[in-house]
């Protein structure tokens, strides 16, 4: 395995328990059934995780609030008091800072640990992009560890109302390339659209998202200029072997 790349595991939740994520397609998902984690129970799959990959890192995907509901708000606090030294990627369908700011508040005693990931699936509009990366480093709420954008697309079509994508001088310093019908697919990693965000920001942390299968995919993938992906199914699949640091 490459060492140049970090590996940023991923939990999806569902009401509660660990899903795998299936191409992308929410509707699909269904609790996890792992060769790596013998539990759905989020703080278990999530310790395990990051111990696998020797994580600092740990994305979380809530899919109750991704489809309209509310975030699993005690979940989320459980994995973070649970994993003291992890900072959280927290994917909850924001459209704008004042609901990040929301969830911020929610989250009052790990606010430091939180990144905030604003996606362009999610945000409302170009107003709501400028207002979440007012300055330079992404920094959406004062003390706090940040935010990212996610760059979404599914089936070559950018998923985008916000216009995200062209819109590369608010682009912050920490961006993950969301290609979904290549999440939980083995389908290979998207090195085209993550090449092209690169050439348009060299400057950024480029974070690539779906279809990791190998380490030779992840060494194809730092090549291609990422600095971290996302991973799930590779490791609940025992595809990529444990990281030791």
């Amino acid at each position: 395995m490459t060492s140049e790349l970090n590996l940023i595991p991923v939990v999806d939740l569902l009401q509660g328990q660990v899903v795998r994520a299936v191409r992308g397609d929410r509707k699909s998902y269904r609790p996890i059934v792992s060769a790596l984690c013998a539990s759905s129970d989020p703080v278990t799959v999530a310790r395990i995780l990051c111990e696998h990959c020797a994580a600092r890192q740990l994305y979380v995907a809530d899919l109750d609030a991704l489809q309209g509901g509310a975030a699993q708000i005690a979940v989320l606090a459980d994995v973070l008091e649970a994993l003291p030294h992890v900072e959280l990627w927290l994917d909850v369908g924001l459209a704008d800072a004042a609901a990040g700011g929301a969830l911020r508040r929610q989250l009052a005693p790990f606010a430091s640990r939180i990144v905030l990931v604003f996606g362009s699936e999610s945000l409302r509009s170009r107003e709501a992009l400028e207002r979440c990366f007012e300055n330079a480093n992404g920094e959406a709420e004062a003390g706090a560890a940040g935010a990212a954008l996610s760059l979404d697309r599914r089936d070559g079509r950018r998923l985008d109302q916000a216009g995200c994508w062209d819109a590369v001088d608010l682009w912050p310093r920490r961006l993950i390339v969301m290609t979904l019908e290549r999440v939980g697919s083995g389908a290979g990693p998207d090195l085209e659209t993550l090449q092209e965000v690169r050439r348009l920001a060299p400057g950024a942390m480029v974070i690539g998202a779906g279809g990791i299968r190998s380490p030779e995919d992840l060494a194809l993938a730092s090549a291609a200029g990422a600095d971290a992906w996302l991973v799930a199914s590779a490791l609940h699949d025992l595809q990529l072997p444990r990281v030791h640091r």
